[in-house]
């Protein structure tokens, strides 16, 4: 069964698109159900969320994009947005990048050099996330991690999480020193950044990015993978790249085994 069908499509979107042609489901998607578009009018991304928690992660990606897209970052156009509240689901239409994620690309490529060039790559965008200027309406009204500690809690209460009641009290009674907050990507993993010929081409899925902790960034995109980034010298090439280490294994341990558990 295919996760989206033609006729379920909004009129709205379809318009965006053109006469669809053909539509691909990749490997991604654990929030929203996700599409690739062969329309009439060029080829396109489409994302559909159901119910509450994933229609507002859907939500707030859309206001992201639209703010980033007045930056110099590599990140998705906004073409639609469509709200279905009667069906409890929404949809969201973006640009489509060229290339494959960073955890398809680097088990495909043998020779060690490239394959660190790309992790070198990786940390490099990311220190590019961090030094652009946040947009305003991006900075939250609370602190940021004192906002993420509540929503976990939310979250452990409303939703099926990987985090413990035991493990949420545990990291409100050992919040890591604080740092100069930055804009962030807020799920930065070698599933959202996008690699065209050896080159960062796009960083897809911001539903988590906010004026945040960056060590939160630097611990999900170090987090061991097989066949990906999981020697000290790969973790050693991303942080080349990245310019600096902010991160101990406290921190790391903190936000990667702790924190993210929640989302």
């Amino acid at each position: 069964m295919l996760p989206i069908k033609v006729d379920e499509i909004p009129n709205e979107i379809i318009d965006d698109v053109g006469t669809i042609i053909d539509i691909k489901f990749p490997r991604q998607g654990h929030t929203s159900d996700v599409g690739i578009v062969e329309g009439a009018k060029g080829r396109f991304v489409l994302k559909r969320s159901k119910g509450e928690q994933y229609c507002s992660w859907l939500s707030n990606e859309v206001r992201v994009l639209k703010s980033l897209n007045n930056t110099t970052l590599p990140v998705p156009k906004v073409y639609r947005h469509v709200e279905q509240t009667e069906e409890n689901q929404s949809w969201a239409l973006l640009a489509f990048f060229e290339g494959v994620t960073l955890r398809q690309a680097l088990p495909k490529e043998k020779n060690k050099n490239k394959k660190h060039e790309m992790i070198f790559s990786f940390g490099e965008v990311l220190a590019q996330i961090h030094s652009t200027p946040c947009p305003k309406d991006m900075v939250w009204d609370a602190d940021w991690l004192e906002e993420m500690l509540r929503r976990a809690e939310y979250n452990l209460t409303h939703y099926s999480v990987d985090g413990t009641p035991e493990m949420l009290e545990n990291l409100k009674a050992n919040k890591p020193s604080p740092v100069k907050n930055t804009l962030i990507h807020g799920d930065f993993t070698i599933d959202n950044v996008i690699f065209l010929d050896g080159k960062v081409n796009g960083v897809i899925d911001w539903s988590g990015g906010a004026f945040g902790d960056p060590r939160y960034d630097l611990s999900l995109a170090i987090r061991p993978k097989p066949d990906a980034i999981e020697t000290n010298s790969e973790i050693e090439a991303f942080f080349e790249g990245y310019g600096i280490k902010i991160l101990d294994e406290r921190d790391y341990r903190y936000f990667e085994n702790g924190l993210y558990a929640f989302f």
